[in-house]
């Protein structure tokens, strides 16, 4: 048995800094991670995503070179050249940060999956990673505290679909590690992962093929907005089915048309226009599930939801005194600035002195499609459903001078506002650079800038910022 001030299970986007900042106050530490550090976002999420999304635009761009008036040549991918460059990044990352960690005095990082005992306790035993063992031949360790934090993200979800499971198929994981194009890619789901990689593999020169289940893609969006992301990949060349849900997949048969005899799958769409839809590769991209099943939650005294994540209250405190869950494996927006902010949280009360919450959170994100689409705040849906007296902005993103001289003048910029006060309620921002453009909206909306003080502002010439003038004309 050993003994702690705290034990952090989960060396996340919330574990990792929260370890540090607890040791730096003289606690000791001890940091549990089962696989690798920087959790869902260094290793299989944005680090990557997003330097794949870069090699993507590289080659749009260099495809579009004539639109420029530049001459180049042919346009091929390497993608074990893109998939080495992203795995350097991310070990660069890794790296540093473990360093860090073992660099940081009074913290222990403890290899190995936890679970718990009790309130109080948690053993630490080796995880199988790959068919190897993490740190293969530790001895199990028990791990006391008064304080444990829970940090242990998600995965991605697997649905339930006769025949997936008989067929090879790939999720936002293992699809980074292909070392070739792809022939055609099927997509099963149309979410912010879908649609990232979608259109990633389209501009590697992959076909592409989602299949959606509902009547949109981007289904918590607004419908104009997500029917406008929907128009702008169909120009890229992805073929969008919607209303079409999966009803089984399998082994597409050698010699089928689509296949020239390769090896691949075949699904089975559903809605009123039934079909079978055949690829070379298949993308599970249906969304994400919660790390809670190998923590024998139950031994704490804790109790799941029904999506398996972890009930906490606006100060990330579970139900069991002592104990607090922060990130995805809470449930609520599964980002990484929300974990960070999560962090935040409990270091404000820990250390701090308290009254901190994620009560009236302002929740930004980003889909890093291209163009992108920035989001903050109340969509127009979610204002009128709440019975708010609003009105709504927009403004293509064609009426934009610096959006025209770049030649990126696909999609718009909405806004919400309140009628009587002028404050702004929220924004979607669907073009280039559209997560930026979003964030000055959203310092906006932090500092009680009014829709009407943003339209008289003097903002430089030519920059995509004084378009917010004539959004709130």
């Amino acid at each position: 048995m050993e003994r702690y001030d705290a034990v952090i299970v989960g060396a996340g986007q919330a574990g990792v800094p929260l370890a540090r900042d607890l040791a730096a106050t003289g606690w000791r530490v001890a940091l549990v991670e089962r696989e690798h550090v920087g959790g869902t976002c260094y290793n299989e999420g944005c680090t990557p995503t997003k330097t794949m999304v870069a090699s993507a635009r590289v080659a749009y761009l260099a495809r579009r070179a004539g639109d420029y008036g530049v001459r180049t040549g042919s346009v091929d991918v390497d993608l074990a050249a893109v998939r080495q460059r992203k795995r350097d990044i991310v070990e660069s990352w890794r790296s540093g940060m473990e360093k860090r960690l073992r660099e940081t005095p009074r913290l222990d990082l403890v290899w190995g999956e936890a679970r718990f005992v009790s309130p109080t306790a948690v053993t630490v035993t080796p995880f199988e990673v790959g068919g190897r063992s993490s740190h293969s031949g530790a001895a199990p360790r028990r791990l006391e505290t008064d304080r444990i934090f829970v940090n242990t993200g998600g995965r991605p979800a697997v649905p339930d679909i006769p025949g997936l499971a008989d067929v090879p198929f790939l999720d936002s994981t293992s699809v980074m590690e292909l070392d070739a194009v792809p022939q055609h890619l099927v997509v099963l789901g149309a979410g912010y992962v879908a649609l990232e990689f979608a259109q990633m593999f389209r501009r590697f020169g992959s076909q592409v093929t989602i299949v959606q289940r509902g009547g949109h893609v981007l289904s918590r969006e607004d419908d104009d907005v997500a029917d406008a992301m929907a128009e702008m990949l169909r120009e890229d060349g992805i073929t969008i089915l919607l209303e079409s849900p999966a009803e089984g997949v399998g082994l597409r048969r050698p010699g089928d048309s689509a296949g020239g005899g390769l090896e691949g799958v075949a699904v089975s769409v559903g809605g009123e226009s039934p079909r079978v839809v055949e690829g070379s590769h298949l993308l599970v991209a249906t969304g994400r599930r919660p790390n809670t099943d190998a923590l024998n939650l139950a031994a704490a005294g804790l109790e799941v939801d029904g999506h398996g994540y972890i009930p906490v209250n606006d100060r990330l405190e579970t139900a069991v005194s002592g104990i607090w869950a922060l990130g995805d494996v809470k449930g609520g927006p599964a980002f990484t600035h929300i974990s960070y902010d999560d962090y935040r949280v409990v270091r404000g009360n820990l250390l701090r002195g308290g009254g901190f919450t994620m009560a009236r959170r302002v929740v930004p994100y980003v889909v890093f499609t291209d163009p992108q689409l920035g989001r903050v705040g109340l969509s127009e849906t979610e204002a009128r459903r709440q019975g708010l007296d609003v009105r709504v902005a927009k403004l293509p993103m064609d009426w934009v001078a610096r959006a025209l001289e770049t030649g990126e003048s696909r999609g718009f910029m909405k806004a919400v506002v309140e009628a009587t006060t002028g404050r702004i309620l929220g924004a979607a921002v669907l073009g280039v650079d559209g997560g930026e453009v979003m964030a000055q909206i959203e310092i906006a909306m932090l500092g009680g800038v009014t829709a009407g003080q943003l339209h008289d502002a003097v903002f430089a010439h030519p920059t995509l910022a004084e378009a917010l003038n004539n959004l709130f004309a």
